[in-house]
């Protein structure tokens, strides 16, 4: 058996039932993944490959992988995400296909965020010492864009792109040392993130909004396009940027220097771990867009303990939305952070050693799956509370990894 099921002491008949359930949800999955790949070794070894990724192995890397899945060497798992035949965005768009089938919702928010991966060495594709987020400085990595599903009932990955700085788009002898395909120019991560929604958007995704941090939200001509296909959006901006306010520009930072006291409301951005998050909000009008019955605000958030703390986002919905709501999907970016941790923790997301351009997209896209299937079936067993649980007088997020310790299962 590749993946073993282990049971905490005390496990019940219910609980067993319900693991053999989980399998048969597992061979779904492989099913669904399996016509993407022409040849049965392919076909087994990505099975196999998520399965690993499902395991309790502490580092999901090549070796690691192979060994709980019975091989004596990584040289299958290196072909998989190299040499093989398969097209991993065919494989990613069955993904999105099956998220939105555990998760959909016309009100959905789409999530659009980086994550880094640190790396040694020079030859991964994008490495470069830049900016992670992860890390919280400058460090030698690689940095993924990814789009992720968020609804009432659960967020998942559903679409990835991988970070290429200038540095490697202006060397094409390192292009080609990395497999890295030909044409592929210099993107932005907000022109990355633009490529995602649009394939989404394409795939007739149900999602009522777009969300992201000030990396996104400070790109004009991505709050323009989203503008342009009536796509309502909430998006954190930095001070430097420029908003239209009454007859004028103004740059963020002044506005926030001369806010009034007067109008703000006290409302929850959603449950954390330790419970509700309580900021005081003010929503600001700005120049009303083109578009008949929408609007504009800027949508300022203070922190309670530090009223000097202040974030701000530009809006753009329509014009009869409560500010609850925009609320709600300015504090829903914190899911896609989930989404990091999650997969990072329990399905290897940046355990892979993999350095060519395909093989990230590859690791990428079978990780994806395994969470996908963890989220759908957190969705399907708990679905009242799939999302939070309640201790004592405090409602706190249930994780992946909490979820299966509290149901008696180490593993799929």
């Amino acid at each position: 058996m590749i993946v073993n099921a282990d049971y905490a002491p005390g496990t019940t008949a219910q609980e067993l039932e319900q693991v053999q359930q989980w399998r048969f949800w597992l061979q779904e999955v492989e099913r669904r993944m399996g016509r993407h790949f022409s040849r049965p070794e392919a076909r087994q070894r990505a099975s196999a490959y998520v399965r690993g990724l499902l395991s309790p192995v502490e580092r999901k890397n090549g070796w690691q992988l192979a060994e709980v899945s019975g091989a004596v060497n990584p040289y299958g798992v290196q072909h998989l995400l190299g040499r093989a035949t398969w097209d991993a965005e065919q494989v990613r768009d069955d993904l999105r296909t099956y998220v939105v089938e555990h998760l959909g919702d016309p009100e959905a928010v789409l999530v659009v965020d980086e994550t880094g991966f640190l790396k040694k060495g020079q030859h991964s594709a994008g490495v470069a010492r830049q900016y992670s987020g992860t890390a919280g400085r400058v460090e030698n990595c690689q940095i993924g864009v990814f789009l992720a599903y968020a609804t009432e009932h659960g967020h998942a990955l559903i679409d990835r792109e991988l970070y290429l700085p200038k540095s490697w788009t202006q060397d094409r002898q390192r292009y080609e040392g990395a497999g890295i395909e030909s044409g592929r120019e210099f993107y932005t991560k907000p022109q990355l993130a633009r490529q995602m929604l649009s394939r989404a958007f394409a795939a007739g995704v149900p999602a009522s909004w777009v969300t992201g941090d000030s990396v996104y939200g400070d790109d004009r001509r991505l709050r323009v396009w989203l503008e342009a296909h009536e796509r309502a959006y909430v998006l954190a901006v930095s001070g430097k940027d420029y908003v239209w306010m009454g007859v004028r520009q103004r740059q963020i930072k002044t506005i926030l220097a001369a806010l009034p006291e007067e109008g703000w409301a006290r409302l929850s951005a959603g449950v954390g771990a330790k419970g509700p998050r309580w900021y005081d909000w003010l929503g600001l009008p700005l120049v009303a867009p083109l578009q008949p019955g929408w609007c504009r605000w800027l949508l300022v958030r203070r922190q309670i303990s530090a009223p000097g703390a202040l974030t701000a986002y530009v809006v753009f919905a329509p014009g009869q939305t409560p500010l609850e709501r925009l609320v709600e999907v300015a504090g829903s970016r914190w899911r896609i952070e989930q989404c990091f941790e999650e997969a990072k923790g329990e399905v290897g997301l940046a355990d892979y050693e993999v350095r060519a351009y395909k093989g990230w997209y590859r690791h990428m896209t079978l990780a994806m799956w395994a969470y996908g299937l963890l989220v759908a079936l957190r969705v399907r067993h708990l679905p009242s509370e799939a999302l939070w649980e309640k201790k004592g007088e405090h409602i706190q997020s249930s994780t992946l990894h909490a979820f299966k310790t509290s149901r008696g299962l180490i593993c799929l």
